[in-house]
């Protein structure tokens, strides 16, 4: 008896996914929990694994297609099916093209295609392959990473093998479910298949696609790019992959801190080839690169916030004299209780969310003529990467602990510069907080994130005189920003929200006492 292959119950927001890839084809068998299907909302990609041991027996909803929750996506059967089950004459094509890109051991070719992108994402581009033509990898390995202008998609290896074909370089324009690379299962440890495999071995030399020796380094494609960007000394850079080989990792770590900083342009192959003529003397150089998707929304939101909003700011002092003592105080206890450090995220969050309770319009947002007042804090945390800013969101925050908010702001700041945030992680806040003060801003006006009517700026600590009680003291003072929106808050409720984090945290009891 056929057992149905179902999507999965989307959330309430969610209408309706598309399938983005079929990890199994008809005549295929599978194992209990093995993943078959992956489907791709708007918000975040779902897995649909096998019920059941069997054989994948026909496919009902193709690649690209649109399915509702819970709708019926294929079946289940205990034999092996047909692979003429499967009518859809591109899948035939795919099915002729097999054996033509197959090596001599009989190794099955999957064509490995870009996600199936949200509605309101146009294109990405490739921003990396993580595995060369020929190289041995495992199932669901990540072999790309597409860039779109929400988050980074990472394409996996469909079954154990290589790959035999590189169709879309590394920052090459590619549309949803556009074909990136031919696989084949059983293949690897070489690069040259038979037939046609050495002609695509060949043309993936001629465009880059293989690791390129420059000097006595190994530099994987990534990393050739990078080094290109930034006129790096590739002698001077160390690899951490296989053999020695630098990865882009590697050349990323060497652009942070400063150790492979240009003495001389990197020679040879088809990338010094490419590179531009170095600037003549007395010629001043000029280097133009397209901004990254991430780096045009950024733009867009910034402009249409400062173009939708009556936006101010009000701003206030905070002497962190007393989260500073709590902190020397209890980081040791605290770091064996919790294995995270006590930074001061924590405090200020906590702060924010007891002052989002007390002024409902901070916590408010505007959809269309409507106001929406939330009665939860989620508060999103601005993380600077690489690739440009994102915020990702802390959920229901009154009831998580300083601990908790510490741990969670520690693994989306590792997982914003790996690139691994899913989208849903970072929509839906009812607040932000931006800290500049670890870059050193002593003052800064924070832009608006919407449809959110209020942002936090925190800033530097520095020693100021101040008075206190009639006498002067050099205290640790930050100066804070509320930027807001004035269709939505008065000043006077603005004023106040901010004068009540700056009590909390002058005095952290009142966090415990709610007072």
């Amino acid at each position: 008896m056929a057992t149905e292959i179902k999507a999965p119950t989307f959330p309430e927001s969610v209408a309706e996914g598309s399938v983005a890839a079929w990890h199994k084809q008809p005549g295929d068998s599978v194992e209990r929990d093995e993943l078959i299907v992956e489907i791709e909302t708007d918000k975040v990609v779902l897995e649909v694994v096998a019920p059941e041991a069997g054989t994948l027996a026909e496919v009902l909803a193709e690649e690209g297609d649109t399915v509702e929750s819970e709708q019926v996506l294929g079946r289940l059967g205990e034999g092996a099916a047909s692979g003429g089950d499967k009518a859809e004459a591109a899948s035939e094509e795919k099915s002729d093209a097999k054996p033509e890109a197959a090596p001599a051991g009989g190794g099955q070719a999957h064509e490995v295609k870009a996600p199936t992108f949200p509605e309101s994402v146009q294109e990405g581009t490739v921003a990396s392959w993580a595995k060369q033509v020929g190289e041995a990898v495992k199932r669901d390995e990540v072999l790309a990473e597409i860039e779109t202008d929400k988050v980074v998609l990472e394409v996996v290896a469909p079954a154990d093998g290589a790959l035999s074909e590189i169709k879309a370089e590394e920052g090459s324009q590619v549309t949803s479910e556009q074909l990136l690379a031919v696989f084949t299962e059983g293949a690897g440890g070489s690069a040259s298949p038979t037939g046609a495999g050495e002609g695509k071995a060949a043309a993936s030399a001629d465009d880059g696609a293989s690791d390129e020796k420059v000097g006595d380094k190994i530099l994987a494609p990534a990393a050739r790019k990078l080094v290109a960007e930034h006129d790096l000394d590739v002698a001077k850079l160390e690899g951490t992959g296989k053999g020695g080989r630098v990865l882009k990792e590697d050349v990323q770590k060497a652009i942070k801190d400063g150790s492979a900083k240009k003495a001389a342009k990197p020679a040879g192959g088809a990338k010094a080839a490419a590179a531009p003529a170095p600037a003549v003397e007395g010629e001043r150089p000029e280097k133009r690169v397209p901004m990254t998707r991430l780096r045009k929304t950024i733009a867009k939101r910034l402009v249409e916030a400062q173009q939708t909003a009556a936006m101010l700011t009000t701003y206030n002092e905070v002497d962190m004299g007393a989260v500073m003592d709590l902190r020397a105080q209890y980081k040791e206890t605290f770091l064996k209780a919790h294995d995270t450090k006590l930074g001061f995220m924590g405090f200020f969050v906590k702060a924010a969310s007891e002052a989002l309770k007390r002024f409902p319009d901070v916590n408010a947002s505007i959809d269309g003529d409507d106001i929406v007042y939330h009665g939860y804090q989620d508060i999103g945390v601005a993380v600077s990467t690489d690739r440009g800013l994102v915020v990702p969101v802390l959920r229901d925050t009154d009831s998580m602990k300083i601990a908790d908010v510490e741990k969670g702001i520690v693994d989306f700041g590792k997982r914003a510069r790996d690139g691994k945030l899913g989208i849903d992680e970072m929509q839906g806040g009812t607040f932000t907080i931006t800290n500049g003060g670890i870059f050193g801003s002593l003052m800064s006006t924070p832009i608006l994130n919407p449809p959110q009517t209020a942002i936090l700026g925190m800033h530097k600590i520095q020693e100021r005189p101040m008075a206190v009680n009639g006498k002067v003291e050099i205290r640790p003072m930050m100066y804070l920003a509320l930027s807001y929106d004035h269709r939505m808050i008065d000043g006077k409720d603005a004023v106040q929200f901010l004068v009540t984090i700056k009590a909390l945290l002058e005095d952290p009891a009142r966090l415990l006492l709610d007072v």
